[in-house]
């Protein structure tokens, strides 16, 4: 009978710790589960073995018994003795400390589990499982996370809208809420990799990337914008049309308006995300667009004006 090291399974140090074991089993019995390698006996079998090493190493009582037989295990079949601690309590000489038997040990116990190996039974006989085994069912744990990563327009992000994601040969159509931020990550529970059960599926996580805008940019729930207006409209004051995202609208400009003035308006912003109604503000930086070409007529016009202006100081 072939000695099972159980370390070695899980790929752990003899000295990891429980957690350390918990870790590496769930790792290894999400890329063998046989939902995930279908028809795959290699991947069946490597899978048998996980679980049969994690049911010995997760339990400190079995953990102990088979560290302390150890490799000494082959000896048993050459005839040789194992002396110390008997990790056989309860079965065969119960009164000492030494612990004899050449035969089969199979023939210990009697039967053959299905669950697990010879090993496993002749250490431990037919009932010691703790989770799974003869009962066929299997230690929880939770499958890995998918992720991946989405474009969105700024419009996009402004209305939300909708993504169809394909995983596993199943499409799932992903809705996005409006407001949604660059290098947000949008979670979809049970979407990702299949757990023991679909309570312990794992999550699909989207990152979002709002791609650059050539006219707004994004400050955080405000959008900013640069507006072009007249001389005339700069000194005198006057209306000019704005291209949202939400379609247009006429706001006022100041008489005397300076050349980079930023206008704040309310509401015109992104909305918030998660939050109905709520929106940040639109930033609107003018920039005074000096008039060229001018004709003889309008310089000697702009020339008593900045003569006037002097005479006034």
């Amino acid at each position: 009978m072939e000695y099972k090291d159980y370390y070695k399974t899980l790929g752990v140090d003899k000295n990891a710790t429980q957690e350390e074991i918990k870790k590496a089993y769930r790792k290894l019995a999400v890329k063998y589960h046989p939902d995930k390698n279908p028809g795959n006996k290699e991947a069946e079998n490597q899978f048998k073995m996980i679980n049969e090493a994690y049911e010995v190493l997760s339990d400190p009582e079995k953990r102990k018994k088979y560290d302390e037989l150890g490799t000494n295990w082959n000896k048993f079949g050459e005839g040789n003795e194992y002396r110390g601690s008997n990790p056989f309590e309860g079965f065969g000489n119960r009164g000492g400390s030494q612990f004899y038997y050449q035969d089969n040990f199979n023939d210990l116990f009697g039967g053959k589990n299905t669950g697990f190996s010879d090993f496993f039974e002749a250490f431990f006989g037919k009932g010691a499982t703790s989770g799974f085994g003869k009962s066929n069912r299997q230690t929880e744990f939770k499958g890995q996370d998918y992720e991946t990563e989405i474009n969105l327009t700024l419009e996009e992000a402004y209305h939300g809208t909708s993504r169809i994601i394909q995983i596993d040969n199943e499409k799932i159509r992903i809705k996005i809420k409006p407001g949604v931020n660059d290098g947000q990550v949008l979670r979809i529970k049970g979407k990702g990799a299949k757990g023991s059960n679909p309570n312990y599926n794992g999550d699909l996580l989207i990152k979002v990337k709002v791609l650059p805008h050539p006219i707004f940019e994004r400050i955080g729930n405000d959008l900013k914008m640069i507006h072009q207006i007249n001389l005339f409209d700069a000194i005198l004051g006057g209306k000019t049309i704005i291209e949202t995202l939400n379609g247009k609208i006429i706001i006022d400009i100041p008489e005397g308006t300076q050349n980079n003035k930023i206008l704040r308006i309310k509401g015109k912003g992104m909305p918030v995300y998660g939050k109905s109604g709520e929106y940040g503000d639109l930033l609107i930086k003018l920039q005074v667009i000096i008039p060229e070409n001018l004709t003889p007529e309008q310089k000697n016009m702009f020339r008593r004006l900045k003569e006037n202006l002097h005479s006034q100081k």
